[in-house]
């Protein structure tokens, strides 16, 4: 047999005996792939967030891959694809991903495993708008603040009102009605949004300019200052104290009426006197009380010094006691006259001669809301 002849013959047994070793279109079959670096997972593991597979690297190069994703080991029900939203099922759970490569021999491979995640945190709720206050910027006045918004939607929003940064207690509507107490602050709203899966979100709106009166200054009124007697009180003080009484936002200030003190003259003056010079005032003054005669608002130095005896006898304090025997003898040359309790438990009025006995009402520094108007 010549050399030719048995070259053929031997491949021809070489085929006959090893069949599996070309593919039908004769090449040969590299196998399933085989993982070479592990699949990785990226991205931060949160409630809401995304994150991605990478497959990791093959021998022989795959053609296609199939996605498991687990959590804590076990397969999450249609989680196969290369991403993955993490839930709040999730939740300080680990999370891995399971890789299956495919080559040309269309036979699967061993799955891969991925490192597991750290623990799923919570999300994130991201403010997309808001709160923003409007309305007048004065005490008596009411207040709106626009709602916040949030991503993704919350289950709830909560709102609370802060006076300079400090919460106001029981203000927890989208509106503000403000108060005396409000008066000079900045007013702002605090909104705070919860979603379960996710860490509480806060959002706070620009602070207001400071509160301002209940009403702008309608008119101005001028007074000055004098003593008369023997006098042992601080005037520089009585004029200081009866300044703040005028500007006080719950005095006559809140009916729009300012008070500018002048060297002298004025439309007004303020007395500070000796009781004993009181009587020379005229009637109705005498040594006991403070009065007002003509233009002439005379506080009488033993009260401003120490108040009256009803008025210690309820343990008040003396700066309310000059707060108001300033408005009521004011509020006589305004051209109030003398009133009388409106009810049991109600503060009484200011131009009530609280001193002499109240009638069951409560003790009041300042003009009520129906005290204010004047007659000037």
């Amino acid at each position: 047999m010549s050399r030719k002849t048995w070259i053929v013959l031997a491949v021809v047994i070489l085929l006959l005996g090893f069949p599996g070793l070309l593919s039908s279109a004769g090449a040969v079959d590299p196998g399933p792939p085989v993982n070479q670096s592990a699949p990785a997972v990226t991205g931060v593991a949160r409630v809401g967030t995304s994150l991605t597979a990478s497959p990791g690297t093959w021998a022989p190069v795959a053609s296609s891959y199939a996605y498991s994703w687990l959590r804590d080991g076990s397969a999450i029900a249609d989680a196969g694809s290369s991403s993955y939203h993490p839930t709040v099922a999730d939740l300080h759970h680990q999370l891995s991903v399971r890789v299956v490569a495919t080559g040309v021999s269309a036979t699967p491979s061993q799955p891969a495993l991925s490192i597991p995640t750290a623990a799923v945190g919570l999300g994130q709720l991201q403010v997309t708008g808001g709160p923003t206050i409007s309305g007048r910027r004065r005490w008596g006045s009411t207040l709106t603040a626009s709602p916040a918004s949030f991503a993704p939607t919350p289950d709830s929003v909560r709102y609370r009102w802060l006076r300079d940064g400090t919460p106001i207690k029981g203000a927890t509507t989208r509106t503000r009605a403000l108060t005396v107490a409000d008066f000079g602050t900045r007013i702002s709203i605090r909104a705070v949004a919860r979603r379960t899966g996710y860490a509480t979100a806060t959002a706070v709106s620009a602070a207001t300019v400071p509160i301002g009166h209940r009403v702008a200054v309608r008119k101005t009124f001028t007074y000055s200052i004098a003593t008369r007697g023997r006098i042992t009180a601080d005037v520089a003080t009585f004029a200081r104290l009866a300044a703040q009484t005028y500007a006080n936002p719950r005095g006559w200030r809140a009916a729009g009426f300012a008070f500018r003190q002048v060297k002298s003259g004025g439309d007004f003056t303020l007395v500070l006197a000796n009781a004993s010079t009181m009587a020379g005032f005229g009637y109705p003054c005498d040594s006991t009380w403070s009065c007002r005669v003509g233009r002439n608002v005379i506080i009488n130095q033993t009260r401003w010094l120490h108040a009256s005896p009803a008025w210690n006898a309820a343990h008040l304090a003396l700066r309310d006691y000059r707060n108001m025997v300033v408005d009521h003898e004011t509020g006589h040359w305004l051209g109030h006259h003398h009133l009388t309790c409106p009810g049991p438990g109600r503060l009484a009025p200011v131009m009530m001669q609280q001193s002499k006995g109240l009638h069951g009402c409560r003790f009041n520094p300042f003009p009520l809301p129906s005290e204010r108007w004047t007659n000037r």
